[in-house]
């Protein structure tokens, strides 16, 4: 069978479609009988996807084909996605002139130098004729031209503006919000309709039931939904962010028919508070550091706020469960049984 009969399978589109139906349910309230677990499935291409962008993708089409039996899985939600990463957490730092460079011997860690401009200089980029948004849109075009319906897509990393000014200004930009703040709101203006642009030309480029915004592995949300990367947020106290970030925070996910998700990775609990408020924002996924305030995040947040929880050594699934019963949560992991939902502690 080829490779565009396979990713157009009708059963396996099915069971992808119930599965994406499980978990738009969860995020209206609706729970079944056991706790939801995602562990999708990506893919990558052999090739130079710098070079050769539509070969690197069929041959990552090519290895999905080769992998629908993940969504069989009774127990867990393995569906099926191309990732392609150009340059890392670092994309959107390219349009603004800074450069990203793979650490020498270590493939695809990407990094990048901070501008030598001082805060408050930045220019809006053209982004239409950057060589970083023509290696993106041939990627996207070449995944639209397989005409394959079962795998969902991810873009590159769209970060965040915090994320980003800091990419770019490292320290100082964190100064500057205090010592020069309109200069710091000028360049995060910038840098959020900079990341818009590029939101909203994968929601007209890419079809709506296939778009994921990052990382499919563990952060899958049912379509319609955007997500943004809040790991900087950590190093703000809750008022700065309420009052620098949280706004251009919320005009990103607001992009999206049913808002989205925030990805955390450190200590970021001083901003539930700002969270619950947040109308757009409808899930936050715990990583590392962050999944050990879930008890915080449960207790904090609106009821129909979901948590997607990252297993780890201080904050195993058993522990997950015992503080969550599994209701409003997600579980990450690659797990071989059936998790039943407990009954919330009064």
């Amino acid at each position: 069978m080829k490779q565009h009969d396979i990713l157009n399978d009708r059963s396996l589109l099915q069971l992808r479609n119930e599965g994406l139906l499980r978990l738009s349910e969860l995020f209206h309230g609706v729970e079944g009988k056991h706790a939801f677990v995602l562990f999708g499935v990506t893919a990558q291409g052999k090739s130079d996807m710098y070079m050769e962008p539509e070969k690197w993708m069929d041959e990552a089409l090519d290895d999905l084909s080769a992998k629908t039996d993940s969504l069989l899985d009774e127990f867990v939600f393995r569906p099926l996605s191309v990732n392609p990463w150009p340059y890392g957490v670092h994309f959107i730092d390219s349009f603004f002139g800074a450069k990203p460079y793979e650490l020498q011997g270590e493939k695809d860690n990407w990094q990048a130098e901070n501008l030598s401009i001082p805060v408050g200089q930045l220019e809006q980029p053209d982004i239409a004729s950057h060589p970083s948004f023509i290696l993106a849109q041939r990627l996207a075009a070449a995944f639209t031209n397989a005409r394959v319906s079962l795998p969902l897509f991810a873009p590159p990393v769209l970060s965040s503006p915090l994320n980003i000014a800091l990419n770019l200004f490292g320290q100082e930009f964190l100064i500057a919000m205090l010592s020069e703040p309109e200069k710091a709101r000028h360049d995060l203006r910038i840098i959020t309709d900079t990341i818009k642009w590029l939101h909203k030309w994968y929601q007209k480029n890419i079809p709506s039931s296939q778009l994921q915004m990052v990382e499919t592995c563990g952060r899958i949300q049912p379509p319609g939904h955007g997500q943004i990367c809040g790991c900087s947020t950590q190093l703000l106290s809750g008022e700065q962010y309420g009052e620098f970030i949280a706004p251009l925070d919320q005009e990103i996910l607001a992009l999206y028919p049913c808002g989205g998700m925030i990805h955390l990775c450190g200590a970021h609990s001083q901003h539930i508070p700002t969270w619950k408020k947040m109308s757009s924002l409808c899930a936050l996924q715990l990583n590392d550091r962050a999944v050990d305030d879930l008890p915080l995040f449960l207790s904090g947040l609106r009821q129909n706020q979901i948590l997607y929880a990252h297993p780890c050594a201080t904050m195993p699934i058993s522990k997950i469960m015992e503080i969550s019963g599994g209701h409003r949560t997600v579980l990450l992991g690659d797990i071989h049984e059936s998790i039943p939902l407990k009954t919330p502690k009064s």
